[in-house]
């Protein structure tokens, strides 16, 4: 049922931008979902995009709280809350709100982020009051016993189990971002919490978190679909304005001041069958970089790392033959600080060594030689080509403005998107390229498999 969303490597939540394009084929003034939004009087903003392409419709409720939001020693709490949140209310108890968006051929589903949580159901366009009652229901008369909260506790720490314990990859990326971040910043912990603290999570600590956080005035709605801005807010002004609002003390500051740690992080396990490397640079985010500075990151990352036509798979996998996989990604939603970050899997008898040696030297080559002739204009125009072909999906709207707000940036920041990006220069991504290049906040990560006698020396990829 819940699902945790990690902006590292999950595509929706980076965002999937929309052009609007013109009948004769090309690119028009830029818009980009063009929603139509309201706010009611409790404080909960409302966001519709109509899209009547299929007779259905989503509802998402965003939480503008994560488990960057958790108290500390209290992490997990907003995972455990999100499985929490299905159990039932007095009026629709025992997960009925599961069984009856089933019965009318609906799917849902929630997320946990560090930065917000959320909750959806794509359903019919007729029922889209059915959900909507139910989501408002359980916005502020959820109810819970210890019996709940033992079962659902013991179902999180088999997932920590199984997308944690047992996999090399995702405990090295919890070491590393301990490393990454200063003590104690809430980035720098798993967004399902460390297993001593959520072992000892209550029903009282789930029951404050929830009281403290799912309130209207710190929620958003965003519905889309096959449905009329109209009866949208008459539905919205029926079931969710009657919710009282509740204080919400302001979101403290994410961006880190402190010093970190920093350096190198090595894991070695008998599971790992394919050695990789990366290395993860602190850059601006959009809640704290110059919108230009942002634009030119994302270019650089689609020009450096942005998949099989990009400089770093071209160089290293097709034409040097010394990975199997190699790019860059670069996020810049966060309410925090963003990431810019290489990585790469070794061919066998390729060293890791060699591997970041050569990543960094196609960065070095850039920053050095400048852009080949028209590669800025053919970066810019597959990003709009590809962010107007995913105007057709329904979800991808919803996906993008409800992160956006629940991180804390404004509808105006997506709708500026297309002027932005195409605003940049080459000269932006080459300072852009400088930043990243002479960033010291910065992390290097190595998995390797486990040593044995016949092991080729440290940053041999096996290939195995």
């Amino acid at each position: 049922m819940a699902k945790i969303v990690r902006r590292l490597h999950i595509a929706v939540v980076a965002w999937a931008f929309v052009l609007v394009v013109s009948m004769g084929g090309g690119l028009a003034q830029a818009k980009v979902f063009d929603p139509k939004t309201f706010t009611l009087d409790n404080g909960m903003q409302v966001v519709v995009l109509p899209n009547r392409r299929a007779p259905v419709v989503l509802q998402m409720v965003w939480y503008k709280s994560g488990s960057a939001d958790e108290a500390r020693g209290k992490s997990g709490v907003a995972h455990l809350l999100e499985h929490l949140m299905f159990k039932g209310t007095s009026k629709h108890p025992n997960g009925e709100f599961s069984r009856t968006v089933a019965e009318y051929g609906g799917q849902e589903n929630a997320f946990t982020s560090y930065d917000y949580t959320g909750y959806f159901q794509t359903v019919a366009s007729d029922q889209l009051e059915m959900v909507m009652e139910l989501e408002a229901d359980r916005m502020t008369n959820l109810v819970l016993s210890a019996k709940d909260v033992e079962t659902e506790r013991a179902v999180v720490l088999e997932e920590r189990n199984q997308r944690i314990e047992t996999r090399p990859s995702a405990r090295l990326r919890e070491q590393a971002n301990q490393k990454l971040y200063p003590k104690g910043h809430p980035y720098g912990r798993p967004i399902i919490g460390w297993r001593g603290e959520l072992a000892a999570l209550t029903r009282e600590d789930a029951l404050a978190y929830y009281k403290a956080n799912y309130t209207p005035n710190n929620a958003i709605l965003v519905i889309a679909g096959d449905v009329q801005v109209a009866e949208v807010k008459r539905l919205a002004q029926k079931y969710y304005a009657p919710i009282g609002a509740r204080e919400m003390p302001a979101r403290p500051s994410l961006l880190a001041t402190g010093p970190i740690e920093g350096g190198e992080t090595v894991l070695r396990d008998a599971r790992v069958r394919q050695a990789s490397w990366s290395e993860n640079i602190i850059q601006p985010s959009l809640t704290n970089g110059p919108p230009m500075r942002v634009a030119a990151l994302e270019i650089l990352s689609e020009i450096l790392g942005g998949g099989s036509t990009s400089r770093i798979y071209r160089a290293l996998v097709i034409d040097q033959a010394l990975a199997v996989s190699a790019g860059s990604y670069y996020d810049q939603s966060a309410r925090g600080d963003g990431k810019f970050a290489f990585y790469g899997s070794p061919r066998p008898g390729v060293s890791l060594d060699q591997l970041a040696d050569a990543v960094g030297g196609e960065a070095r080559r850039m920053l050095s030689e400048g852009l080949k002739p028209n590669e800025l204009a053919a970066i810019k125009k597959r990003m709009m080509a590809d962010a107007v072909f995913s105007r057709d999906a329904m979800k991808a709207g919803a996906w993008t403005i409800g992160g956006a707000l629940a991180a804390g940036h404004a509808i105006d920041d997506v709708e500026a998107w297309p002027e932005r990006i195409q605003a940049v220069s080459e000269q932006d991504v080459l300072d852009a390229l400088q930043a990243v290049l002479d960033e010291p906040r910065r992390i290097t990560t190595r998995l390797l498999p486990q040593e044995t006698p016949n092991t080729i020396q440290d940053g041999q990829g096996t290939g195995s």
